[in-house]
């Protein structure tokens, strides 16, 4: 599972490294599209997270026939939600751009990225939700392969449309987002393409994608707090991001890069609370309370170990792995404080997300959205402002805000597992 999820954070990571070559104008370009990528791609998240719920349910249960129709209509919920939620973009790209506050030489590239990155969307939503589904049944090998071509693809493209090659002109910025969105939509082709065929412990027919109405509301039931959890991420990474701004490019470049890096460094973590989702929710599934409660708690110290060494790493080689991505020495003395800041947040986001992958897999999604809106909005926000505007502090204490931010979500989220309300969530 960590394997798969290094593979699909290495699009984004690769995207980084080339587009770096570019110079700190277009890594915050690059970044800017990248958070409004995400920022619409939580509506297919949601999706995700209740397909995981009911597959891992009815697989735990044995009912073959439901998973099936489960993972139909979960891709039909992706694709249509997809569709309605890019055209926003498109029409506002440049007024959704400016809201980051970033300099205007910056708009214009961010613009042109954020309009072609939107192709991704519908792929990528597919690929997420067959993903989630054939992890929930326990087989995390072929999304692993899925995502090695996914990966590959993105690589040769990136390198031909970005620096221009084989006879294709340089296109920059443009280049990037072209071959993430050919990427992705590569890998949702073979996806269904594998479940049609049959052979995996998931299959889907053209029966099953046929809208079934009651399926529809259950996925929205739990997914639903999932999205709206999502989507306030977004939009208080966005707050933080127009934080980082007031201390210039510099700042906002090495958030973007300190993001990208944060994207390798949470894969155990998000690895682990995948298992857990998926044992969590067979155990109920199957009438074995017990058997869920100990693998969120053998999750949980798995990931802990992993990410703290992870972020001990980080914290020893924080300065090359800044030079790594940018070689201007402004942003890399704020990435390389950013970097630090993480590494000392490892063994909490591990638990906030060990924690909350359970819980999600019982489907008590409710929860874990109470622990985002203290963590994110009342500690790290907050503290941003203060630091930005009050005290008017370097961009270090900046940075600080996401030490509080973890420490209340994982506080809250182990008290919510030892109290084990979520064993009596419906689904």
């Amino acid at each position: 599972m960590i394997v798969s999820l290094l593979s699909e954070a290495a699009v984004g990571l690769v995207d980084t490294l080339m587009v770096g070559r570019l110079g700190r104008d277009a890594v915050a370009a690059v970044g800017v599209g990248a958070q409004i990528l995400g920022s619409v791609s939580v509506v297919t998240m949601a999706v995700g997270t209740g397909t995981v719920a009911l597959v891992a349910r009815h697989v735990g249960a044995g009912e073959v026939a439901m998973v099936r129709r489960v993972t139909g209509q979960s891709i039909v919920a992706a694709l249509g939600l997809a569709a309605v939620a890019i055209v926003p973009v498109l029409v506002w790209t440049g007024g959704i751009v400016r809201l980051f506050g970033v300099e205007p030489a910056i708009v214009e590239r961010a613009v042109a990225f954020t309009r072609l990155v939107m192709l991704a969307i519908p792929g990528g939503a597919v690929l997420f939700v067959v993903g989630s589904a054939l992890r929930a049944a326990g087989d995390t090998r072929t999304p692993l392969a899925i995502g090695l071509v996914v990966n590959a693809v993105n690589v040769v493209l990136n390198y031909v449309l970005i620096f221009g090659a084989l006879g294709v002109p340089a296109l920059g910025v443009r280049g990037s987002a072209l071959a993430t969105a050919v990427a992705f939509t590569t890998g949702a082709a073979i996806g269904v393409a594998l479940l049609a065929r049959g052979g995996l412990r998931v299959q889907v027919a053209a029966a099953d994608l046929r809208p079934e109405r009651h399926i529809l509301l259950r996925l929205a039931r739990i997914g639903a707090p999932a999205g709206i959890e999502m989507f306030a991420m977004q939009m208080g990474f966005l707050l933080y991001l127009v934080f980082a701004s007031h201390y210039g490019t510099a700042a906002v470049a090495a958030y973007f890069i300190g993001v990208r890096i944060l994207a390798l460094a949470f894969l155990p973590g998000i690895g682990f609370a995948t298992a857990a989702a998926a044992l969590v929710g067979q155990s109920l599934g199957a009438g074995a309370p017990e058997r869920a409660t100990e693998a969120g708690r053998v999750a949980t110290r798995m990931a802990v170990r992993f990410m703290s060494s992870a972020g001990l790493v980080l914290f020893l080689f924080a300065t090359p792995i800044a030079r790594l991505f940018v070689d201007d020495a402004a942003t890399i003395e704020d990435t390389r404080w950013f970097i630090y800041m993480l590494a000392l947040c490892q063994p909490l986001m591990a638990v906030d997300y060990a924690l909350g992958g359970a819980l999600r897999g019982a489907g008590d999604t409710r929860f874990p959205l109470l622990t985002l809106f203290v963590g994110l909005y009342g500690c790290r926000l907050a503290f941003a402002w203060v630091v930005t505007h009050v005290l008017e502090l370097s961009a270090p204490w900046l940075w600080a805000a996401l030490i509080g931010d973890y420490a209340a979500r994982a506080v809250m989220k182990a008290w919510r597992y030892r109290s084990r309300a979520w064993q009596r969530v419906r689904v």
